[in-house]
């Protein structure tokens, strides 16, 4: 079977076992403070294991989009470098939310592997765990007297903690599993050494390849075990590790799909796998990280500086480094290797064909802005290295290493050979200190302390009823202390709520709680977390178990309804003037104002902006009424139009918002008619990204405010102007006049600079063996560098040492031609940041010409003095 016929395979077994067949959760993570990317099958039903939702189906399978390179699970070093580890891998996974347990699901198991999908018999092993005193568990016995109706008791092995007992942080559900490993080996290898030996060793041969988690516990913050409420099966296998094992290869690299990425790559660069083990890590990185990274794409992260899409964009350039360095790939191609990816995975996920403008486009920006990024990194290893040698020594500066590989992007081992060819060596302990030193800083700022939520009442039904109310009675159901980045508060969950939490863009609401004494506890901010909508709090009310009224803060939550209402009219005019191609890629609502991104190739031109703005205007005049579905059908929903977000996870029923022709499924809060938003302003439109675009607008007060201080801003033009007939003309004549006056002023300066120029070349001396001039005169910094760099052009072996005083500021400019640079190692960015110290000052440059600035004219003498010393 190829991977699809495998995958497929899967689904058809587990429907017959009454399972429903759903589709993968984003990779992305939204509403799970403790997760940026999906890292296990079970993540999306993370809220029914810990009883907060019901299920709608007791039996579900399917394969899910996993990400593993940040937390906890971290794969990403080992990826490429050995055979069977991925960043992005899919999960072939089955579920029982309170319904089979340990018997059906290891009897499945073992019908599907070894009677559907035939794996022989011989080659398998089982782990079971083998308890945990400081746990207080015993061995799962259970599992084992299921395990022996189908597999020799020697076959049946025990393993601890670490290996046999899942768990998804340090809190939250958790349980003992049982896992089955496969032995690949030839059948001499077997007959040398038994496989059961090699089981959980990290041999690339024996390999586990599917895991059945029992869930019967939740791990609570003081580390003790409490029973679910119900037991539950969570299941996860590999469809790489298994497409191996069906295709009898020795490495997951092997099989069918990678093949067809690999082979792309060696056909573009002449490069062979399997020969050299240096390039078939390269190849297989490559052929790893590109799924990763289009998937990321597709469901809505895209490369950036902080966040998930950092996490991306490393991925990507971990990528980009081996083309680079082993590949010898010196030109964009992963978004070459994505299309490839797209034709043989987009049948299987149609977001990939979706978006695959979209992931093409991003990609190639970001290779060619980080080979630019490596042009930069590799002028900055030279100056590294000269800098090095001045001071004597031939080890490269550990912490300066580590500026490379954090700034840049430079692997250690890459840095460590360019200087390997230049005969020298790096501190490696000095980098390892420094890497070590950001990854607790990176800890310690990231960190969340909660404890485990105090239960006051047993109805735990929550409910929000912030669509049609602002104020309601309501009691706290649970609550929590939280400490994130070392400031405290607190986390309340109510039976029931007006407020509205974070989500679709939109802010979360603020507000108070008040008790029947005037006791108010204030609401800075509502999120939702695990199902959960949870309540943020500086302080914990004085009585949690009293009654409470919560009250929603109306004019922010009116103004914050205008623009999420305004982001939809935007959004369907967007697609109405650019095209059907504009799909949401984030947004951001709050009082103040809207960002809207976009999916779009090219700047917005001025023509269709107005086109755009003249649709808004007119969908607000016309002041259509809203029409609002709650719980539609989604096949209901997507009939009638309605556009569904990247990213996001819907359930059966919808809420569908309608204004006119603009239709989307959204959670949010709106007018109850377009004519509520009044007046708008679209103030900027930008690019974020390859292929995405960003507008900002205001609407209601903040829009008419800003029209008011443009039109007060306009009358005192006006009286600037002494109220001329047609201000924009009055402004274009200053201007012009403007530009002439100033070509006098730059005439009468190059004069000047002419005249100083002509005194100069008298001071230049002979000294040493070559020419120099030290001078100070009453020139601006960019005169002083026009004569130097005319001067180094007229003079042989010259030196320039200029102080320039203007405008009650200072400068020093230091010219230094190429052969002394070479002759000498002299430096003038060096010499200039320790001379400007005598006028207040600072700068650098390159070794040939620096200039810095300075607040004391009066240090320039003893600042050219100082130049004077270094030089010697």
């Amino acid at each position: 079977m190829n991977v699809q016929e495998i995958r497929q395979t899967f689904f058809d077994f587990f429907a017959s076992k009454g399972h429903e067949i759903v589709p993968s959760a984003p990779m992305v993570i939204k509403n799970d403070p403790t997760l940026m990317f999906t890292n296990a099958g079970m993540n999306q039903f993370k809220d029914i294991f810990l009883g907060n939702t019901k299920p709608e189906q007791l039996r579900v399978a399917n394969s899910q989009k996993c990400l593993r390179v940040s937390g906890k699970h971290n794969d990403l070093e080992e990826v490429g470098v050995d055979t069977y580890h991925h960043t992005m891998f899919e999960m072939l996974g089955n579920w029982s939310f309170g319904d089979y347990f340990k018997e059906d699901a290891i009897a499945w198991a073992w019908e599907l592997l070894t009677k559907v999908y035939k794996l022989p018999i011989d080659r398998l092993y089982v782990t079971v765990f083998e308890g945990d005193a400081e746990m207080d568990l015993g061995k799962d016995e259970e599992s084992i007297i299921e395990w022996k109706k189908y597999i020799a008791a020697d076959r049946i092995l025990m393993a601890g903690k670490k290996d046999n007992f899942w768990e998804m942080g340090e809190t939250g559900p958790c349980g003992p599993c049982s896992e089955i490993h496969i032995d690949l080996r030839s059948d001499e290898e077997r007959a040398k050494v038994d496989g059961a030996s090699l089981v959980n060793m990290d041999d690339p041969q024996v390999v586990e390849i599917w895991n059945n988690v029992f869930m019967q516990y939740n791990r609570m913050a003081d580390g003790s075990l409490k029973p679910l409420p119900n037991k539950h099966v969570d299941t996860g296998m590999g469809l790489e590790r298994l497409a191996m094992a069906m295709q009898k290869k020795q490495s997951n690299y092997d099989a069918d799909l990678f093949q067809t990425l690999i082979q792309h790559l060696v056909k573009k660069t002449g490069k062979s796998y399997g020969k050299d083990e240096k390039t078939d890590i390269a190849l297989r990185v490559c052929a790893d990280h590109v799924r990763a990274i289009a998937f990321s794409i597709a469901d809505g992260q895209l490369p950036a500086s902080n966040g998930a899409g950092y996490v991306i964009r490393r991925i990507l350039r971990r990528a980009i480094r081996y083309g680079y360095q082993t590949l010898d790939i010196k030109e964009p191609f992963m978004s070459g290797l994505s299309k490839v990816l797209i034709q043989e995975m987009g049948d299987a996920f149609p977001e990939l064909k979706k978006e695959a403008q979209l992931i093409e486009k991003v990609i190639h920006e970001e290779e060619q802005s980080f080979f630019r990024t490596l042009e930069q990194g590799l002028k900055r290893i030279d100056e590294l290295m000269s800098k090095t040698r001045n001071e004597g020594s031939n080890v490269l500066n550990g912490e300066l290493v580590f500026e490379l590989y954090d700034t840049y992007g430079f692997p250690l081992d890459l840095t460590s050979l360019i200087a390997r060819e230049n005969d020298m060596s790096i501190d490696e302990d000095g980098f390892n200190k420094a890497l070590q030193a950001q990854k607790d800083r990176s800890r310690a700022a990231g960190s969340l302390k909660v404890d485990d939520w105090v239960e006051l009442l047993e109805d735990d039904v929550e409910e929000f009823i912030g669509y049609d109310n602002l104020e309601a009675d309501v009691r706290i159901v649970k609550y929590r202390e939280v400490e994130q980045k070392k400031k405290k508060f607190y986390q309340l969950v109510f039976n029931l709520t007006p407020f509205y939490p974070e989500g679709g863009g939109q802010v979360g609401d603020t507000g108070y709680i008040e008790d029947g004494q005037g006791n108010k506890t204030s609401i800075f901010d509502t999120k939702k977390e695990n199902n959960l909508i949870v309540h943020l709090s500086k302080e914990l009310p004085k009585d949690p178990s009293r009654s409470f009224k919560a009250v929603v803060s109306k004019s922010k939550r009116i103004d914050a309804s205008k623009n999420h209402s305004a982001t939809h009219l935007l959004h369907h005019a967007l697609r109405s003037v650019l095209g059907e191609h504009v799909e949401q890629k984030g947004s951001l609502v709050n009082a103040d104002y809207l960002r809207f991104d976009f999916s779009h190739f090219s700047k917005v031109e001025e023509e269709q902006m107005d086109k755009i703005e003249q649709m808004v205007a007119s969908m607000i005049k016309q002041n259509i009424a809203l029409e609002e579905g709650r719980n539609v059908p989604m096949k209901q929903a997507v009939e009638q139009g309605a556009m569904a977000l990247f990213g996001e996870k819907y359930g059966d029923t919808v809420r569908v918002i309608k204004f006119g022709e603009s239709v989307e499924l959204c959670g949010g809060c709106h007018v109850q008619n377009t004519g509520q938003i009044g007046t708008f302003k679209i103030l900027s439109e930008s690019a974020v990204s390859a292929g995405v675009r960003r507008i900002e607008m205001i609407t209601g007060s903040k829009a008419e405010a800003y029209f008011s201080e443009r039109d007060e801003q306009v009358q005192q033009l006006n009286a600037l102007l002494k109220n001329p007939k047609d201000l924009v003309k009055a402004v274009e004549a200053l201007q012009s006049k403007n530009q002439s006056l100033q070509k006098e002023v730059d005439a009468l300066k190059a004069g000047q600079a002419k005249q100083v120029k002509e005194q100069l070349k008298g001071a230049i001396i002979d000294k040493d063996g070559y020419k120099y001039l030290a001078q100070i005169v009453d020139l601006d910094a960019g005169s002083v560098k026009d004569i130097l760099f005319q001067m180094k052009g007229e003079q042989q072996s010259f030196v320039g040492v200029i102080g320039g005083k203007a405008d009650g500021k200072c400068s020093l400019s230091i010219m230094i031609s190429d052969d002394l640079v070479k002759a000498h190692d002299w430096n003038a960015g060096k010499f200039v940041r320790e001379a400007s110290k005598l006028i207040q000052g600072g700068g650098g440059g390159q070794a040939f010409f620096a200039t810095a600035g300075g607040k004391n004219p009066d240090g320039l003498k003893a600042a050219i003095e100082q130049v004077e010393t270094l030089l010697k």
